[in-house]
Formats: structure tokens, C-alpha cells, sequence
């Protein structure tokens, strides 16, 4: 493979990093007391999943996140954080990639009906992908400097 700069399997840990800090700024945006104390971000989600086009994800919505919105203020972002370091990091890398693409699916679905969402949840999918299939975690990875998953 020819490739400009870098060698293949270092644009591959380029592409995990960046999508490691592109979960890392979106944790990073949260505002955190009021996703913790006052439930925004799970409040909009309730609004926005209320009026789903699709009844399995209305109903989906309202059996997991909606009995338990604290909760699942945390799972979301504490995952966004998680994702984040371990992509930059490289630390257990084919797992925060499969989480990564679950998490981007959820909010895909949910946000099916908003173009913006689906451009930026597709796109991050997308790397997710070629990150696990790649295994982008060869390079600039502390999985990679202590073999794992190699």
C-alpha cells in the first residue's frame, strides 16, 4: 500500500484518535450539571423520542431510558467519556469501537428524522468500522506497546 506521510496502519491510528477526540468533545460540551441535576440532555431525548416516527423506538425509549433518566444520564456520559479515552488511548480499543458503533446506532435511530444527526452518527459508524477491521490499534496505541488483542 502507498500512502502520503504515514504508513497505512499509522493513518488508521490518526483516524481512531480523531474519532476518540470527537467523542471526547462531546462529553466535553455536556453540560454536566444540568445533564446530572436537572436531566436535560435525557429530557430532550424523552421529547424526541415521544415523537418517533417508529413505534419500536417510542416503545424501546420508553421501557429502558425513560424509567430511569438518571441513571441513564450517567450511562451516556460516562460512555461518550469512555469512548473517548479509549479510542485517543488505544486501551482496549476493539471494545470502545464495538461501543462506539452501538452508541452511534442508538443515536442514529433516534435522531432519524434530523439530517445533521445522521451525517455526523453515520460518519462516525463508518470509522468505527474501518478502526475495528483495520485493527487500528497496532499503532500509537497503549493496546499495541502491550500486545494486546494482536
Amino acid at each position: 500500500m502507498r500512502t502520503i506521510g504515514l504508513d497505512g496502519a499509522e493513518w488508521l491510528a490518526v483516524l481512531r484518535i480523531g474519532l476518540g477526540l470527537w467523542w471526547l468533545e462531546s462529553w466535553r460540551h455536556k453540560n454536566k450539571k444540568d445533564w446530572f441535576e436537572r436531566g436535560t440532555g435525557i429530557g430532550w431525548a424523552v421529547g424526541v423520542a415521544a415523537k418517533h416516527r417508529w413505534a419500536f423506538v417510542r416503545g424501546g425509549f420508553d421501557a429502558v431510558v425513560t424509567p430511569r433518566p438518571k441513571v441513564m444520564a450517567y450511562v451516556v456520559v460516562y460512555a461518550e467519556l469512555a469512548l473517548g479515552l479509549g479510542l485517543t488511548l488505544g486501551f482496549l480499543t476493539p471494545i470502545a469501537l464495538i461501543g462506539a458503533i452501538v452508541l452511534n446506532l442508538l443515536y442514529f435511530l433516534l435522531m432519524i428524522h434530523d439530517w445533521a444527526e445522521q451525517g455526523q452518527n453515520s460518519m462516525m459508524v463508518l470509522i468505527s468500522v474501518v478502526g475495528l477491521f483495520g485493527m487500528s490499534w497496532q499503532t500509537w496505541s497503549l493496546d499495541g506497546a502491550w500486545g494486546l488483542f494482536l
